[in-house]
């Protein structure tokens, strides 16, 4: 298997695209505790929306920006079916993920748009640096905004919603706000992926949400999550390191591209069974050495008692 730089610098330029979705995934998983399955079709909705936009001559940045509206009124009509019409969250997001089908089909006018070729970000030298500063960007506004008094009820209501409701904070405005800013995010990461890529799919976004997942739990093994700063860095080094290891996974001769799917299946099942598998081990650890220590103060009892 050989292993060239350009493959782990793709790898990382992708993962640091994937990452603004990650940290929307981090928003409706981890702090408002909501299985949002919007994602799947909200990151199609950015995609199309800049591809149309981009192929109309408008700028690639107010495109981008469009996308993120897009997402957010996608976000905004899940947390309504959730809240005011009283649905399941999981059916809220699975019902908004069919409909958004349709819509990104109207939105791109075929299966797929091509702008390949037309000028946007990622088509110019030092993109790898553009990234990141996009990227952390986001990040530190999404860390300042969790700090806010918004951002504050934002984690209250995930925390415990009864608690946050008895002291009068609306816990269906939270809720939208934060479904809403996390398929904003969602949208932005097609939108930058359609550019990289130089195209738009209806089937892009498919399979989305077990990828920001896997870039969530991943990042939460590394770093941990005891911060919102951590956590949201956690969210983007797992969503890099998801990156290489499916690069590296497809640089063995005997898995194809095809492969994909599965190679994401057992990344997560990987993710989700090892800190288990940690903490497990560790309890078992403690309770073998408090079980030590009982038997030697047992023994040395029963010697001072002879």
């Amino acid at each position: 298997m050989s292993i060239s730089w350009n493959s782990i610098e793709g790898a990382i330029e992708l993962g640091l695209l994937y990452a603004l979705m990650a940290l929307g995934v981090y928003i409706t998983f981890r702090i408002l505790d909501f299985p949002d399955l919007t994602v799947d079709g909200s990151f199609t909705t950015g995609g199309a929306i800049a591809a149309v936009m981009i192929s109309n001559d408008f700028s690639p940045w107010l495109a981008c920006l469009a996308a993120m509206a897009g997402g957010m009124v996608a976000g905004a009509c899940t947390g309504l079916l959730h809240t005011k019409g009283k649905i399941n969250g999981l059916l809220s997001g699975i019902l908004m993920m069919i409909a958004l089908y349709s819509i990104n089909m109207r939105i791109l006018g075929a299966p797929n748009k091509s702008i390949m070729g037309m000028d946007n970000p990622f088509s110019g030298e030092h993109v790898m640096v553009l990234i990141i500063i996009v990227v952390l960007v986001f990040k530190i506004m999404l860390d300042l905004f969790m700090k806010t008094d918004v951002g504050l009820a934002l984690r209250a209501t995930g925390d415990n919603k009864r608690m946050i409701r008895s002291f009068g904070a609306n816990t269906d405005v939270t809720t939208i706000v934060g479904v809403s800013l996390s398929n904003g995010l969602v949208a932005l990461s097609g939108a930058f992926i359609a550019q990289q890529s130089g195209f738009a799919d209806i089937t892009m976004g498919i399979g989305m949400i077990v990828i920001g997942l896997a870039s969530v739990i991943i990042g939460e093994a590394i770093l941990g999550a005891r911060t919102v700063f951590w956590a949201t860095l956690a969210a983007i080094v797992g969503s890099i390191i998801y990156r290489i290891v499916v690069a590296l996974a497809l640089q063995v001769e005997w898995f194809d591209t095809s492969d994909l799917k599965l190679i994401t299946a057992v990344i997560v099942i990987i993710a989700l069974v090892f800190p288990t598998m940690q903490r497990s081990m560790k309890q078992r650890s403690l309770a073998r050495k408090r079980t030590e220590e009982l038997m030697r103060s047992g023994g040395q009892q029963t010697k001072g008692g002879m």
